[in-house]
């Protein structure tokens, strides 16, 4: 696929990807206004179509319960895994197979690996042996002090992935100033020799072209890496890249685990490899709404990845350098890159895609400002950042309903990743408000032609929303399993508050999804662009 296709258009939209990118707000307010109006005319026609709603609520409640233990053992056991010794079982596939096929000891080796084993053995040479792969890391960063930075860098150095065979990208921003400069400068001095490579990338301001956000600076800083390997003669089909926000922990055993896959995967060119990203570094420090969001947010990653066929890239993610350099790695012109990049790489490669689950976390900071209201308002418009998402709606529906001598892929193929895209970012905006208050608008609305359904039906929602709340109660208790150790500065009440806090819960679903769903939508319908990547601020807060 030509690459000029891929990019989202800037100025003038044509009168379809119009049409698509009203769509969702459209239909977002009229779900809310068609049960108001339904309600107007006939109480009971309003009673039937919230419950079509609310009983849909509840079959997702019981599903988000029963994955939300399933991800969270699945993810217990992938951390249980010596991926190290798996990483070297490959160098001699054939060996560690005699060595393991018979053999009653798991502490390290699913018997997945087992069978890896065998079909690697049997390809011979048609696969990179694990001293050949090479990681590349990006950071990115903004104007952050080397106490964000430091810790992401350290934990990179410490993974169990050897260290001579990492690069390590520091991509910064040009505007941000004489500081940023310094600190890079610092931390490339502290850094020298750590890894492979401790390379600088500092990404020019008013490049034309570009909005400003993450998505210009990782691909800035992706042509960079692209000339460092070309210069080391490094084998470029061999190397994994993995774009990380400033504030991010990836796991000691990340980079291994993600290897392994790499190598044990035929079709490695055409798959990214995603880890679940759990917003637990400074979950102690953070104020309760934040922290409700983000073990929120912590939850919904831990579901999606127990769902392979809905899974998108999301913040953090690896991808083989080879099928970046293809695609001119991420996309210039969208402040929400990690998602658009799913869609962009589907796009590329004419549908033969996939995003591959790592049941390996990237841990990643709860939004924390310097006042408590800061804190509230930053997490508000990292929210609506992310539910820009919406954007790719257009993204996706022009391509779906080209003419068919256009499609980059079967229509068939394409539409139920369109339908869900497109219902997801609608069920953000709608479910919060109408769980909460549907129950009274066909009352309230027709008030001459009060039945017993209108009377009752406040109460029948009740109910059904008392059965579906097992789903945050079960969220709740696996919650206290993933939190990091209290730090010595908090008292055990601290603890009590972290289960107290779930009471936010209804008004946090209606602030930070319903209205920011909202916003993204009303935005995009307006023509108005969201074309600048606002940056959260990150404040450390120091144990004492």
């Amino acid at each position: 696929m030509n690459r000029r296709d891929l990019e989202i258009p800037q100025g003038k939209r044509t009168k379809l990807y119009r049409f698509f990118e009203i769509l969702p707000g459209v239909i977002s307010y009229g779900a809310i206004i068609l049960l108001f109006l339904l309600s107007w005319l006939d109480p009971v026609a309003g009673a039937v179509y919230l419950f079509i709603l609310i009983s849909a609520t509840l079959v997702k409640a019981i599903g988000v319960a029963f994955r939300t233990v399933q991800g969270y053992n699945v993810i217990k056991r992938a951390l249980h895994i010596d991926w190290r010794k798996r990483i070297e079982d490959l160098e001699n596939p054939h060996e560690a197979y005699e060595r393991l096929r018979d053999s009653n000891n798991k502490s390290y080796h699913f018997d997945e690996h087992v069978e890896n084993l065998k079909l690697i053995a049997a390809m011979g040479k048609e696969y990179p042996t694990p001293s050949k792969i090479y990681h590349v890391v990006i950071m990115t960063a903004y104007n952050e002090g080397e106490e964000v930075l430091t810790p992401s860098i350290e934990a990179v150095k410490d993974t169990t992935f050897p260290n001579d065979r990492i690069i390590f990208v520091l991509a910064y921003e040009e505007r941000g100033g004489a500081a940023m400069e310094a600190t890079a400068e610092a931390l490339e001095k502290k850094y020298k020799g750590v890894f492979k490579q401790f390379l600088l990338v500092k990404h020019p301001d008013n490049i034309p072209g570009e909005i400003v956000g993450k998505g210009p600076n990782l691909a800035y800083a992706g042509n960079a890496v692209k000339e460092y390997v070309a210069d080391v003669n490094l084998p470029v089909e061999n190397i994994i890249v993995t774009s990380l926000d400033s504030d991010n922990h990836m796991h000691p055993k990340y980079l291994d685990s993600v290897a392994y896959e790499f190598i044990t995967h035929p079709n490695r060119q055409r798959l990214s490899y995603q880890p679940v990203s759990i917003f637990t570094n400074n979950i102690w420090d953070a104020p309760a709404p934040s922290r409700v969001i983000a073990v929120s947010n912590s939850f919904f990653n831990v579901i999606t990845t127990m769902r392979p066929h809905v899974i998108r890239n999301f913040a953090s993610h690896s991808q083989p350098l080879q099928a970046l350099e293809a695609m001119d790695f991420w996309s210039k012109r969208t402040i929400v890159e990690d998602g658009h990049q799913y869609w962009r790489s589907l796009f590329f490669f004419h549908g033969d895609y996939t995003v591959l689950p790592i049941r390996v976390p990237i841990y990643q900071d709860a939004v924390i400002d310097d006042t408590f209201w800061k804190t509230v308002k930053a997490q508000f418009v990292q929210v609506r950042r992310w539910y820009y998402g919406a954007s790719d709606v257009a993204y996706v529906g022009t391509r779906l309903f080209a003419k068919k001598e256009d499609r980059i892929m079967p229509f068939w193929q394409l539409f139920p990743k369109f339908w869900r895209l497109l219902d997801g970012h609608i069920t953000l905006a709608i479910l919060a408000p109408i769980v909460a208050f549907g129950g009274w608008v066909p009352m309230i609305m027709n008030t001459s032609a009060h039945t017993m359904v209108a009377y009752n039906l406040p109460n029948i929602v009740s109910v059904v929303e008392t059965v579906a709340s097992i789903g945050l109660i079960v969220s709740v208790l696996v919650s206290f399993k993933i939190l990091p150790k209290r730090p010595a500065k908090y008292r055990k009440g601290r603890s009590i508050l972290m289960l107290i806090q779930w009471i936010l819960m209804p008004i946090t679903s209606i602030i930070y999804q319903s209205l920011a769903a909202f916003y993204a939508q009303t935005r995009l319908m307006l023509g108005l662009y969201m074309e600048k990547f606002d940056v959260t601020k990150k404040v450390v807060k120091k144990n004492q």
